[in-house]
């Protein structure tokens, strides 16, 4: 289980619900990734909205970056432990964990903050 922000109808700010999801194991070519910042990204009020029509429930989001927590399958270029980022036409960022395909991942260099390009100073 993991908390993520759902939407279950549209609307303001209100809308947006925090609520236990499961979380299903990663599936050949998956990657379960526990999310350490999310990006949040004007489109995300386009969905809350409705501007964008989305089915719903949904959980928002097209960017995060995380810690890789397990691994599907046929995944042999990341280990547990690695550091990533993600940017991924599908929603579902609004949340402490994902599972998503290894392939939409890229590492995190050493010196690079989860939370931007600023250097890890503390």
């Amino acid at each position: 289980m993991a908390n993520a922000i759902r939407i279950h109808e549209t609307g303001g700010p209100e809308v947006l619900r925090w609520e236990s999801v499961e979380l299903p194991k990663p599936g050949p070519g998956e990657v379960r990734v526990r999310h350490t910042a999310v990006g949040v990204d004007y489109a995300d009020v386009y969905y809350r909205t409705g501007v964008y029509p989305v089915e719903l429930p949904v959980i928002p989001g097209h960017e995060a970056a995380g810690v890789v927590e397990e691994l599907g399958q046929e995944v042999s270029d990341l280990r547990v432990g690695d550091r990533i980022a993600y940017v991924t036409p599908g929603i579902g960022a609004y949340a402490e964990a994902r599972v998503i395909e290894a392939s939409r991942v890229v590492r995190i260099p050493a010196g690079v903050s989860d939370r931007g390009s600023r250097r890890e100073s503390r």
